[in-house]
């Protein structure tokens, strides 16, 4: 059952209200009710967290790197891209939550309200893929956060990556649960029609309701559902990823996201079930007995029974699908709906072989002697 200490209503837009000390924190601060507190002000430093403002903050950061290498054998790409760290969606199931505690910040409520904008991704990304080491093979952008949270419209980090990435003729993929991607069908248009650019659009569930609790700042079901439509118009090849599927609550949809997705222009379609490592554990506990409380034994149960027995299984051959009869059972459904709708289950290849470092050197100022 979920800790006490983190008993914290929920608030309006975000997925937690809870600012959970990370992993590697020193010490921890418990919230004690002594009856003073209905007399706090917002934004009295003595006020309960519950009660101050969760005002999204961003701070620019000069990143030294820009492109991580992947070695893991159940990921299908080598190279990533995240140009933001945190993400104001706020998915209470967001695996990556636990990254925030390498910048001393909690996986909590920090982690959706206190975000860092690699300001310099751009210019990072143009020198690295200049160097004679680099070799060519299909980036994924947005990995550990989304590119195209409500941030990017002012910040358009994610803009000038594909700028780049468009300049050269570098294939890549890319993952999102915004409407905000069309804003740039424009340049993914042109990559797609040369086979060097793919969009998957996280779809989890078409209840609204539900949609607003568990992802409160992403792009409402049907909105997923139109920009798939208008990506695949465009002749951009886009994929569903029907993730995370989690028991008792999202799993009964899996054959309606599929067909859903489908109908929409969907070329391919993928899917996880619930991961909760670290952090994301108590966070979504807590999140399971603010919201479906009815619910959050059984979940939690049949969670365990797909990793066999624990809360979660960092192992690659089954952190991504789970084991056992249930999972099986999962997979037979995804498989089947997918080929009675003729979608395919594998990514699409890229071409890279367009790929020109040379396209991103900056012009020389003699020309302009001629």
């Amino acid at each position: 059952m979920p800790d006490a200490r983190l008993q914290h209503l929920p608030v309006k837009g975000r997925g937690t209200a809870t600012r959970l000390a990370h992993r590697f924190a020193g010490h921890v601060r418990e919230a004690v009710d002594d009856g003073w507190a209905n007399g706090c002000g917002v934004g009295d430093e003595d006020a309960p967290e519950a009660m101050l403002p969760t005002v999204t903050q961003v701070t620019p950061e000069q990143a030294r790197s820009i492109l991580s290498g992947n070695q893991s054998p159940d990921i299908p790409f080598t190279w990533s891209i995240n140009p933001y760290r945190g993400c104001e969606h706020g998915c209470i199931y967001c695996y990556a939550r636990p990254t925030h505690s390498y910048l001393n910040l909690s996986p909590g409520l920090d982690f959706e309200t206190r975000l860092v904008a690699k300001v310099n991704a751009a210019a990072l990304l143009r020198q690295e893929l200049q160097k004679p080491s680099h070799v060519c093979s299909p980036i994924n952008i947005g990995s550990a956060t989304d590119p195209y949270q409500p941030i990017e419209r002012e910040w358009r980090i994610t803009r000038g990556v594909l700028e780049v990435l468009n300049a050269c003729q570098h294939p890549y993929t890319l993952i999102t649960k915004s409407s905000g991607v069309e804003r740039d069908i424009d340049l993914l248009a042109q990559a797609g029609a040369r086979q060097q650019a793919y969009v998957m659009i996280s779809l989890t569930t078409l209840d609204a309701a539900l949609c607003r609790k568990l992802e409160p700042r992403a792009a409402a079901p049907h909105r997923r559902l139109q920009t798939i439509q208008r990506l695949a118009e465009a002749g951009v090849p886009v994929g569903v990823n029907v993730a995370p599927i989690i028991p008792f609550l999202n799993e009964p949809e899996i054959e309606s996201l599929i067909e859903a997705a489908a109908q929409a222009g969907a070329q391919s379609i993928h899917y996880t079930v619930l991961r909760l490592p670290w952090e994301v554990k108590p966070l979504f506990e807590e999140w399971l007995g603010h919201h479906v409380p009815d619910k959050a034994e059984r979940i939690m149960a049949r969670v365990r029974e797909l990793r066999g027995g624990k809360d979660y299984d960092a192992d690659f051959a089954w952190r991504m699908k789970g084991e056992g009869v249930w999972a099986q059972l999962i997979a037979q459904r995804v498989h089947k709906a997918v080929a009675r709708h003729g979608l395919q289950r594998r990514l699409p290849a890229l071409d890279g072989r367009t790929f020109d470092p040379r396209a991103l050197r900056p012009a020389s100022p003699q020309l302009g002697l001629f």
